[in-house]
């Protein structure tokens, strides 16, 4: 049996089935399906390495975009913590400006003034105190949050020195107002000094002028006349007194009808005679006898005023005053024994 199918595999159509068999390949063989294989695993190995090289070249553009992201995120965070010193510093400049702002404002005396400062520092307090808040909750704010609050600050600060700047233009004008004012005062004083100078130098040149015009008298005398109008000697016999005397030359003195009045006073102290009285200083004065003149500015010489004596006379000293135009022309005193 083995004989006759080993023949039977050697005829034609065996053979031909042989090379039918050799000439067409068959993938199911070991041999092809190693091929089959190797290729599979190159195309494998390749698609790995390009997926790994992707991955590699991904997660190092992640990570290098991380950390971007950190030093972006570094970087601002600095920013805004010295953007928060800085308002923090200009914002104690404007405390401090507010401060001086309180102090000159104590200083200025104008009262609407003063109300219209005292308003623009309640104001920039307020402010302050606003801001002074913003700054302190300003850790979670953005960087361009702090820039507008920074803003803010700076807005402030300008303010108060404009404020300051014009409490300096109004003192600096007060101060020249006060130099002029004491200037002033000083010129006034002076002028007012040379006004009282010139009032009493003028008083002087007045009372000499006035003196100028008084009428004088000269060669006052006090002679005692018995009953018969004869000069006495004894004192007890006499029954009337005669006051004679002279006026001068004085061209000074107004031309005119003078009325001269007599006052002749004894040891005791009492006016003799009475004619009455007259003005002297604001007061009404009693007269012992008075005389009508007209003087044209020329010598009167020989006058005499008589006064009647109507009571016993007493010796000692009597005095003698004669008056005109509201002047005391003479005072003399004699005395009768």
């Amino acid at each position: 049996m083995d004989i006759n199918r080993s023949n039977n595999d050697r005829s034609p159509l065996n053979l031909n089935q042989r090379q039918e068999n050799i000439d067409t390949p068959d993938t199911k063989t070991p041999k092809n399906n190693g091929k089959i294989w190797v290729g599979i695993a190159a195309i494998a190995l390749t698609i790995a390495i390009g997926v790994g090289i992707w991955l590699l070249i991904g997660s190092g553009a992640d990570t290098k975009d991380k950390k971007d992201e950190s030093q972006i995120s570094q970087e601002e965070r600095e920013q805004i913590e010295l953007q928060q010193k800085l308002a923090q510093a200009e914002l104690e400049n404007a405390d401090r400006d507010l401060v001086q702002l309180e102090n000159q404002r104590d200083l200025i005396v104008n009262d609407t003034l003063k109300m219209r400062l005292t308003q623009k520092y309640e104001a920039a307090r307020v402010e302050i105190e606003k801001l002074q808040k913003q700054l302190k909750d300003s850790k979670n704010k953005s960087k361009a949050e702090i820039a507008k609050l920074n803003g803010e600050i700076e807005t402030l600060r300008n303010l108060l020195k404009h404020y300051l700047e014009e409490i300096a233009r109004l003192n600096k004008e007060n101060e020249e107002l006060r130099a002029e004012n004491a200037q002033i005062k000083e010129e006034n004083r002076s002028l007012s000094s040379q006004v009282t100078e010139t009032t009493a130098q003028n008083k002087v040149l007045n009372e000499r002028m006035t003196l100028a015009e008084k009428l004088n008298v000269t060669g006052i005398n006090l002679s005692m006349l018995n009953k018969k109008g004869k000069k006495e000697k004894k004192l007890k016999k006499t029954t009337q007194l005669l006051v004679t005397f002279t006026i001068p030359q004085n061209n000074s003195t107004p031309a005119g009808t003078k009325t001269i009045y007599l006052r002749l006073i004894s040891p005791e102290g009492n006016m003799l005679g009475g004619a009455g009285n007259f003005n002297f200083e604001g007061a009404s004065v009693a007269c012992s006898a008075k005389k009508v003149i007209e003087y044209e500015g020329a010598e009167i010489s020989g006058l005499g005023i008589y006064c009647d004596v109507n009571s016993a006379l007493t010796p000692g000293e009597y005095t003698v005053e004669l008056f005109a135009d509201n002047y005391r022309l003479a005072s003399r005193r004699f005395n009768l024994k």
